[in-house]
């Protein structure tokens, strides 16, 4: 039996070498690649989900500054327009006012004894109550004026980033 003991012994041996080798051709053969190759594919994934938040930030951040830029070019625009109305109504306000003096002269003139109509329409003319011709330096000044608002509503919108 002692001489079969180291036959068995053997063996066992070599029993054990082939089970370890199989365990060792296993573990570099089969899982540590296929590990790899999950690991790989596990990094390849969040990266993309980190693009693609990215991506979306970007775009959602992108859509906010065109629409801040949109918002403050309605902004000027509305600036704009309220400067130019402004204008024009205090440019009728203006006609009213010459039309509703060139009356009051004309009926003082009417109201004189030795006065005909004829000679105060030619004396005091009406000048119309819209679209009239303003003196210069009331023109002038009115269209400074409008000039200015335009130009504080281009420094909102530079101030703005627009």
């Amino acid at each position: 039996m002692l001489d079969r003991a180291g036959d068995i012994l053997k063996l066992a041996l070599a029993v054990a070498v082939l089970i370890a080798g199989c365990g060792v051709g296993y573990y570099y053969g089969i899982f540590l690649p296929s590990h790899t190759v999950r690991q790989e594919a596990h990094r390849l994934v969040e990266a993309d989900a980190t693009n693609q938040a990215n991506r979306a930030a970007q775009a959602r951040m992108a859509r906010e500054q065109a629409r801040r830029q949109q918002a403050a070019r309605v902004e000027y625009q509305d600036c704009l327009n309220f400067a130019e109305l402004d204008y024009k109504n205090r440019w009728a306000a203006s006609c009213r006012a010459m039309n509703r003096s060139d009356i009051a002269e004309f009926e003082d003139c009417l109201d004189n004894l030795f006065s005909t109509e004829e000679s105060c329409r030619r004396r005091h003319p009406i000048r119309p109550e819209r679209g009239c011709a303003l003196p210069s330096q009331i023109a002038s000044g009115l269209t400074e004026d409008r000039d200015r608002a335009k130009d504080q509503c281009l420094g909102q919108l530079q101030a703005a980033g627009g």
